[in-house]
């Protein structure tokens, strides 16, 4: 795609009549709305506004580039205005812009778009090209202007081999516009100069023109114009000079010679090169960081799809419900029932969430749909009726832990295509950023969870048939076992075999007061989310403030038997959390089941006590159970 694709002849403004700032923006935004450029003229002005708030885009010299990525736009459009006043626009130079040339972008705008982009900010630096633009008599003559820039080639200077080498890096916080003209400015001067340089673009579309270590090692200098944060750790040692991006464009002369002073300040930084982290980086180190960016996303969904469950038991449970439909607890009234919809659709964004965001961390954008698809298989399993397998056959949910090891291999299958597909031609970077990493990944991904789903079915077959055989054993045994179950994946096949095997006891044990085999499963479910606030509240040093913040909710989801609110803290650190769950899961089903307490609800924690056969000593087993595992697992906790 072209610049003189993006200039649209029906926006274009060339008697621009505004000569305020924010009247130019309601101006020009008119004519993109009424071309049907975008859909939204208040959510598009108040992008335009958020960009201009950071730092002004008047560039100086009478140009300004006011621009905006944004959801309101439909077609990316540059509309370009001219004004023979003059507009008001706090620009860089205080003067008065009279070439302005507005951008909208998509939100998720491709590569292609953002390199058109770019060319117009290198464009506007032509000698010569901004006069044509102003003698310009039609909109079909600046088109043409644009045209014929992008066929001319750029001049060639020649620099002398042995002149000083200094390499820079340009970013803006947008990464659309100031970012190249910064480039464009550092490369024209230098060359005016006699001097060598290469520029790094940090812009919206990724890194261009990286810099490699042996351009680093060369350079006698460095330049960082740039309004964000960028990779500074490969710079150490090396005269520096770090200003705003708007020195670039407008006083590229000082900072080159800043760069090559011998009074120039040498960087110095501890830290790790960013392009050597992966490896310097221990393998735990680089898993627990793909695994809190899905964790930390998930968590909102824990919180609020636990809580509005929770408040569909405390509705049924106020109600009340008749003996005979007592599985339907939590849906029996119709306002429960929708509470309880809502809770089950923010449960059902939960494992696909995680595993979407540990791909999105190892793989950026391209792995998240992946990532998500992981999830997803690994929550609701596979429907393969009609390849002639048995009903009893079908493989089961993987659950958090299949979510987890898919979302780490939705980001490797992403990491690899995008190294199977490197050598394609650069016009297809944008079809592969659309159609070939989103197709490719999930059929790949879809596959490969295959070989995590289907091994459940067989674990959780054999699982069923084992607590079959010890049904009628002793009951010590047998309520450990379950309670400690109920924790091993929070929402699992392994929970969900406990959970299962325990429901199927109570239609047998209604008449006889309810069953204790149920007791001891609930009990084991509601100890992770307890442990979890014990630990945060007894070892508050060891957690962060949002950790703190879910441990005060987990008191809710633990009470209201949802054993899935302590899944964030097993998946951010299973080896620690998960075992200590375990611990006190097994003692409160162990002693529920040494003193034979029984239970006629299949779910609902606190707000089914009632139908206890011991309320009160009930409730203790479940502290005694919370409070230990709480402990071991705080000592555990790394700070």
């Amino acid at each position: 795609m072209k610049i003189s694709d993006l200039l649209v002849t029906d926006v274009m403004i060339l008697d621009l009549k505004a000569t305020t700032k924010q009247a130019a923006f309601e101006e020009m935004i008119d004519r993109l709305y009424d071309a049907g450029r975008i859909t939204d003229k208040q959510a598009f002005m108040q992008g335009i506004l958020a960009r201009e708030a950071q730092t002004t885009t008047g560039l100086g010299d009478g140009i300004a580039m006011p621009h905006s990525k944004n959801s309101a736009v439909k077609l990316p459009t540059v509309v370009f205005a001219r004004s023979e006043k003059g507009v008001e626009y706090d620009a860089m130079d205080g003067q008065p812009v009279h070439l302005l040339f507005m951008i909208a972008v998509p939100a998720d705008a491709n590569n292609t778009h953002l390199e058109a982009l770019a060319s117009l900010s290198r464009f506007l630096l032509q000698d010569g090209f901004m006069d044509e633009l102003k003698a310009a008599q039609t909109p079909e003559a600046v088109v043409e202007l644009f045209s014929e820039q992008e066929v001319t080639p750029e001049p060639v200077t020649t620099v002398a081999q042995d002149a000083p080498f200094l390499v820079a890096v340009t970013a803006c916080t947008t990464g659309i516009a100031h970012t190249y003209m910064a480039e464009e400015s550092l490369k024209k001067q230098a060359a005016e100069l006699g001097i060598r340089i290469k520029v790094e673009t940090n812009g919206a579309g990724g890194v261009g023109n990286r810099l490699s270590d042996a351009d680093i090692a060369e350079a006698q200098g460095v330049i960082i114009a740039a309004d964000k944060n960028v990779e500074m750790a490969r710079f150490d040692g090396k005269p520096l000079i770090n200003r705003p991006v708007a020195y670039g464009i407008r006083q590229p002369e000082e900072l080159i010679n800043l760069a090559l002073d011998k009074q120039a300040p040498i960087f110095h930084s501890d830290a790790p090169k960013q392009q050597d982290m992966e490896t310097s980086q221990s393998i735990g180190k680089a898993f627990y960081r793909h695994l809190m960016s899905g964790v930390s996303s998930m968590l909102p969904f824990v919180i609020g799809g636990g809580i509005a469950i929770a408040f569909a038991f405390l509705i049924d449970q106020s109600l009340g419900v008749p003996k005979d439909m007592l599985p339907s607890l939590g849906t029996y009234h119709p306002i429960a029932a929708f509470f309880k919809q809502i809770g089950g659709a923010a449960f059902g964004f939960m494992l696909p969430v995680l595993a979407g965001y540990i791909a999105y961390s190892i793989a950026e954008k391209p792995g998240l749909v992946a990532g998500f698809v992981a999830g997803a298989l690994s929550a609701n399993g596979y429907n393969i009726y009609n390849v002639g397998l048995d009903a009893k056959h079908m493989p089961i949910p993987s659950g958090f832990l299949g979510a987890l090891v898919g979302g780490f291999l939705a980001g490797g299958i992403i990491l690899l295509l995008k190294k199977l597909l490197s050598n394609l031609p650069k016009s297809l970077d944008g079809i592969k950023t659309i159609l070939f990493y989103p197709v490719l990944g999930v059929l790949l991904t879809g596959f490969a969870m295959l070989f995590i789903n289907i091994p459940m079915s067989g674990i959780n077959q054999g699982l069923d048939n084992f607590l079959s055989g010890l049904s009628g054993t002793n009951a010590v045994l047998l309520g450990t076992l379950l309670g400690g179950m109920m924790a091993v994946d929070m929402g699992g096949p392994i929970n969900k075999a406990a959970y299962v095997f325990g429901t199927s006891t109570l239609a047998a044990t209604v008449a006889t007061g309810g069953s204790n085999i149920m007791a001891a499963v609930m009990a084991g479910g509601m100890v992770p989310p307890l442990a979890v606030f014990v630990a945060t509240l007894m070892f508050k040093h060891k957690f962060d403030k949002q950790e703190r913040e879910a441990g005060l909710t987990n008191i809710v989801m633990g009470l209201s038997f949802i054993t899935e609110g302590a899944i964030p803290f097993a998946a951010a650190d299973p080896v620690r959390a998960i075992p200590s769950f375990m611990v006190g899961s097994a003692v409160a089903g162990g002693l529920v089941g040494l003193t034979g307490i029984k239970l006629l609800a299949p779910h609902g924690g606190i707000f089914v006590i009632a139908l206890t056969s011991s309320p009160l000593l009930y409730l203790l087993f479940i502290a005694i159970g919370a409070v230990i595992s709480g402990v071991i697992f705080g000592l555990l906790k790394r700070k």
